[in-house]
């Protein structure tokens, strides 16, 4: 095994550990195992980018925290003294970045526990294995906060001088104990109430929710520089004793601006009390949390009876034969029970539903929102569009393809039915609820007259499915390939399925100034959707395997 530097950097303090009557060497060897063993996870903020995978890649990801650090919390040093306000804002993007990642990508560092039945059952005191896991949480936490924060406190030195850097530091130790204590609470709550398996789904949404405000990070940088020239006063309400960030934005006010008003005193005390006194309940609370974790070495059944009805009720609709509505099923179970899977698609999903709202809100800033609602904006919902070619081309991908040996072996008379089933359930999982959220906010601002037009987007969508299942899948059968594959798909294909939904967009405006164009249009789609469903899905495919 390798011998980490944080581990020799922690050798230093070994007598620390002793005189706290901790068997530092069984706790190193400990550590040594665990971080060997979490070299092998793939970060979150590496979703949907290509790396290798040799070596810890945590550690090749700090780079990105460094980068987001710069691009999230440096602007933010620029924007005068008035601390209350900005550096509220500034650690609220820093707390909320640390508390997403610390449940996305050390999940399995606060829940570890792989080591249970194997150290518990050896000579090794509780508080060396408490040590242990406190001391494996604070070296993810220290090497995750030092890459977010390194930039800018470098950046604060020459801006506000070392009383501002060192004050910023002691408040990013401070609130990082926070995050690990709220984090652990939040997994207390819901594994003293809920089963494991609803654990397991709350740290798969905020993976994705991550992923997702990563992608719309550049937005907020955006537009944080009109707030420059506007006089910003505060006022003090009782539930603002409720906000971490504006404990730690007062502590900035009271040290360096000399505000000593009562609730700028009383946030700055709630600063360094809050988080001791936390720390305190947690490790009280510890043997209830270690208690509670065996939930997850269960796989409770969850209630699928409704969303099953729905599928079985779909699949009689738009399938023809019991084979594929068999296909529909087993596909639309796939696609909302794999969390990796869900993982990948996701925030693709979340992007197109976020990605029409941003054209339309950055329209407002020129126009006025009755001059938008005549104009032909509502063509912003082909973004919409944009996450297909990337979602299709994810449904050959899955957790358990060594199960792929399924399709040579069952009596399938028709082998296209597996794919026309999977897409078709591909459409109604995926795309639907998007395109009815969207369709039900564009009809409220542009009125009723685009009705046509957005029947006209629904067809559009189906022949982009058609088209991105050409271009992608070819052969391959649906689920049937390791994520780790998922690096491999191409680039420009990708970006050729984006490039033809501006075709879409481009013959939809100009079918719209044509009279009657858009029913022909519509007429045209329909026409190329049975043609084109028809080819692809015939009746007989010959045998084909997977690649």
């Amino acid at each position: 095994m390798d011998d980490f530097k944080s581990l020799r950097v922690l050798d230093r303090f070994k007598w620390a550990f002793q005189k706290l009557h901790i068997d530092y060497d069984v706790m190193r060897k400990i550590l040594q195992l665990k971080l060997t063993m979490d070299g092998r996870r793939m970060p979150t903020v590496f979703n949907g980018s290509k790396v290798k995978k040799e070596g810890n890649q945590f550690i090749k990801s700090l780079w990105v925290y460094g980068l987001y650090g710069l691009l999230l919390l440096t602007p933010f040093l620029f924007l005068g003294n008035q601390f209350i306000f900005f550096i509220s804002i500034m650690f609220s993007v820093l707390m909320f970045i640390v508390m997403t990642s610390m449940v996305s990508d050390f999940s399995a560092v606060l829940l570890d526990i792989r080591d249970k039945n194997i150290l518990h059952s050896k000579p090794i005191s509780t508080r060396t294995l408490n040590a242990a896991k406190v001391v494996h949480i604070l070296i993810y936490l220290f090497l995750l906060t030092g890459s977010f924060i390194i930039v800018p406190l470098i950046v604060s030195i020459f801006r506000h001088g070392i009383g501002f850097a060192v004050v910023f530091l002691v408040d990013v130790v401070l609130i990082s104990c926070l995050v690990v204590v709220l984090t652990a609470f939040v997994y207390l709550f819901i594994l003293r109430f809920f089963s494991g398996e609803k654990l397991k789904d709350m740290i798969n949404y905020v993976q994705i929710i991550l992923t997702l405000a990563i992608m719309l990070s550049y937005q907020l940088v955006a537009r944080v520089f009109e707030f420059i020239d506007f006089d910003i006063t505060y006022s003090f309400a009782w539930w603002h004793l409720l906000l971490p960030p504006l404990w730690y934005g007062a502590s900035f006010e009271l040290l360096l601006n000399n505000n000593f008003s009562l609730p700028i005193i009383i946030f700055t005390v709630l600063a360094v009390v809050g988080p001791i006194l936390s720390i305190l309940l947690y490790i009280r609370l510890m043997p209830a949390f270690e208690r509670n974790l065996a939930k997850l070495l269960s796989d409770s059944k969850r209630n699928r009876k409704k969303s099953r009805y729905l599928d079985r009720f779909w699949s009689t609709v738009l399938c023809r034969t019991k084979e594929e509505q068999t296909f529909y099923m087993f596909s639309s179970l796939m696609m909302k029970q794999e969390r990796e899977l869900k993982l990948k698609i996701y925030p693709q999903i979340g992007f197109a539903l976020i990605l029409p709202f941003i054209f339309l809100f950055n329209n407002l800033r020129m126009s006025s929102w009755e001059e938008m609602s005549k104009g032909n904006m509502f063509l912003v919902i082909y973004f919409s569009l944009a996450m297909i070619p990337t979602v299709v081309q994810m449904l050959k991908f899955t957790g358990t393809y060594k199960a792929q040996w399924i399709y040579r072996v069952a009596p399938i008379q028709n082998i296209s039915v597996i794919y026309s089933g999977t897409l078709k359930a591909c459409i109604i999982n995926y795309f639907i609820p998007i395109y009815l959220l969207l369709s039900i906010f564009f009809v409220w601002v542009f009125s009723f007259r685009i009705v046509a037009d957005l029947i006209v987007v629904l067809l559009a969508a189906i022949a982009m499915t058609l088209v991105s299942f050409r271009l992608f899948t070819g052969e391959d059968y649906p689920f049937s390939h390791s994520h780790e594959h998922t690096q491999d798909m191409s680039t420009m294909k990708v970006f050729g399925g984006i490039l033809v939904v501006g075709i879409f967009v481009l013959v939809h405006f100009i079918f719209s100034k044509i009279p009657v164009g858009l029913y022909i249009y519509m007429a045209i789609l329909v026409i190329g959707i049975i043609v084109g469903w028809k080819k692809i899905f015939p009746n007989k495919w010959k045998e084909v395997g997977t690649k």
